[in-house]
């Protein structure tokens, strides 16, 4: 009985365990296990949907925009054009484009300096090959300077992903209709949603900074709160500006001083409003303005679009 007793004793607490130590390497070797294939979903799914929304975007272009005559490849300086605002355009699309990769690399589990890599330069590739689908267009041409723009916009959002592993000077995009697309439809566009592309008139890019990022911790400067700074132009009918003086138009450029606010800082539980305001932190908020241009000199706007 002793001998039983001390055989359990002894015995029991180790054949006990031997299966809980077992269950536990179980567990811990397939903790990895399933947040890796969890990395390799989420991996797939972020290559799958851009693969699919890239082909559907210039599939859409060569049946919808692109579909008049086809000439050879060649090249065509667009610089002077629009005060170039075009440009501005090709910076602010291929930075937040990248940006989006970055962060959806991030949420499939590459590292982060895969992520970062990997993701920055991923404007500059879905902007580019349009200039491909323009050089062949014999009322266009390819631009080197809008490539060096989508290249520009990946590389500023590259700059600050290395320097701070988040984005700390945010380029945005504001919008409101004008009387110009009336004049030249064909050109700015019959429906808002043309208007929206095609009407540089309407169109203002910010720069927006994030300064609580730069002070000292515990500053109370409100994260959501931005200055930013915008650029826009006006009296542009045509493409240059000596077609615009002989229609007796004289385009200018403006410049804005204003404040944003950063939708990414409100604090919200809801993973839902997160999705809402990252998406939305691209678009400058309507907000008062400070603007001067060389014609008028300064001007307050009570709130800007």
């Amino acid at each position: 009985m002793g001998l039983a007793a001390g055989s359990f004793l002894l015995g029991g607490p180790a054949a006990s365990a031997q299966p809980l130590r077992a269950d536990t390497t179980a567990r811990q070797a397939a903790a990895p296990t399933d947040s890796l294939a969890q990395r390799r979903r989420r991996l797939r799914l972020v290559v799958g949907g851009s693969a699919l929304s890239y082909g559907v975007l210039y599939t859409g272009l060569t049946t919808s925009w692109y579909t008049g005559e086809r000439v050879p490849l060649h090249w065509f300086n667009d610089l002077p054009e629009w005060q170039q605002l075009d440009k501005c355009g090709h910076f602010w699309g291929a930075f937040q484009e990248s940006r989006g990769a970055v962060d959806m690399l991030r949420w499939a589990g590459l590292s982060e300096k895969k992520a970062i890599w990997y993701g920055s330069f991923v404007g500059f590739v879905v902007q580019s090959p349009i200039e491909l689908l323009d050089g062949r267009d014999p009322a266009y041409g390819a631009s080197a300077t809008d490539l060096a723009a989508n290249f520009l916009g990946s590389a500023g959002l590259l700059a600050q992903q290395l320097a701070w592993h988040d984005v700390r000077i945010m380029p945005k995009w504001s919008f409101h209709l004008t009387s110009y697309a009336k004049q030249r439809p064909n050109v700015l566009g019959k429906t808002v949603a043309e208007r929206l592309l095609k009407d540089y008139n309407g169109q203002t890019y910010w720069l927006c900074t994030d300064v609580g990022a730069f002070l000292r911790p515990g500053n109370r400067w409100p994260r959501w709160l931005q200055p930013a700074l915008g650029y826009g132009g006006q009296d542009m009918v045509y493409n240059d500006d000596g077609t615009n003086a002989a229609a007796g138009l004289r385009p200018y450029r403006q410049f804005y001083l204003s404040v944003d606010v950063d939708l990414r800082r409100i604090p919200t539980r809801s993973p839902l409003l997160k999705k809402v305001f990252y998406a939305l932190s691209i678009f400058h908020l309507p907000a008062p303005a400070l603007e001067y241009n060389p014609r008028n000199g300064f001007g307050f706007h009570g709130l800007y679009m």
